[in-house]
C-alpha cells in the first residue's frame, strides 16, 4: 500500500481526493491538512505515535492564509526520512515551480490532470522518480529556449513582490537581505527583460509567463 496525506484549503477537494484515492487498492489516504502548518503537525503526531510516516504528501501550492505549500515542502523535504512531496495545484507560472522544485517537491501536477495521471504519478513519487505535467515541463524546456529570459528563483520572488506593490525596503524585509542587494537584483532583472521600470518589469513578467497576472 502506497500511504498519502493530502494538504489543501479546500474541504471539497480533499473530500474529492480522498474519494478518488479509496477506489484504488494500493493507495490509502492516511491523512489530511487544511495548511502547511497543520500538516507538519500530522507528520510530528504520526511520529509521536509509532506510526510509519506517509509514502506521498499530495501538496496545495496557495493555502488562503496557512503556511504555504512551498515553504511546507522545504520544510518537510528536512526532515529524517522525508516522504515524497507531489505538488498538485491550479498554478503553473516559472516562479511556482521553480520555487516547488527547489523547495525538493518530487513533482508537480495541475488540478485538471485525469485520475488516472494522478494516481500513476502519486506510484512514482513513491518510488522516487520525478514527475512533471506535459505543461509543467514543457515550461522548464521553455527556459532554456534561446530568446526566453532565464531569472534565478531569488529573481523571481522579487518579481512576486514587485507585483504585489512593495518597494525596495518592504522587499528587503521580507527577503531578509540588504536595499542594496535588491537593487542589484532589479538591475538585473531590467537587463534580462529588456525594461527600465519597475511597472515594465512586472507586465513583461506577466506577459511571458513568469508570474502569475492578476
Amino acid at each position: 500500500m502506497i500511504t498519502v496525506v493530502l494538504v489543501d484549503d479546500h474541504p471539497v477537494v480533499r473530500r474529492g481526493l480522498r474519494a478518488l484515492l479509496e477506489e484504488l487498492p494500493e493507495l490509502e489516504p492516511v491523512g489530511e491538512a487544511a495548511d502547511g502548518a497543520e500538516a507538519l503537525r500530522l507528520l510530528e503526531q504520526f511520529a509521536a505515535d509509532g506510526r510509519p510516516r506517509p509514502d506521498v504528501v499530495l501538496m496545495d501550492l496557495q493555502m488562503g492564509s496557512g503556511m504555504h505549500g512551498v515553504e511546507t515542502t522545504r520544510r518537510l523535504t528536512a526532515l529524517p526520512d522525508p516522504p515524497a512531496v507531489l505538488i498538485l495545484t491550479t498554478y503553473s507560472t516559472d516562479a511556482d515551480i521553480l520555487s516547488a522544485v527547489e523547495a525538493g517537491a518530487t513533482g508537480y501536477l495541475l488540478k485538471d490532470a485525469p485520475p488516472e495521471e494522478l494516481a500513476s504519478a502519486i506510484r512514482a513519487a513513491a518510488k522516487g522518480e520525478t514527475v512533471l505535467a506535459p505543461p509543467v515541463a514543457a515550461r522548464l524546456l521553455g527556459r532554456s529556449r534561446p530568446g526566453r529570459p532565464v531569472l534565478s528563483p531569488r529573481e523571481l520572488e522579487i518579481l512576486e513582490l514587485l507585483a504585489e506593490g512593495l518597494p525596495n525596503r518592504q522587499i528587503s524585509k521580507r527577503l531578509f537581505i540588504s536595499e542594496a542587494t535588491v537593487k542589484t537584483h532589479l538591475v538585473h532583472i531590467y537587463d534580462k527583460l529588456g525594461v527600465d521600470s519597475r511597472t515594465s518589469a512586472v507586465a513583461a513578467a506577466m506577459q511571458t509567463g513568469l508570474i502569475r497576472a492578476r
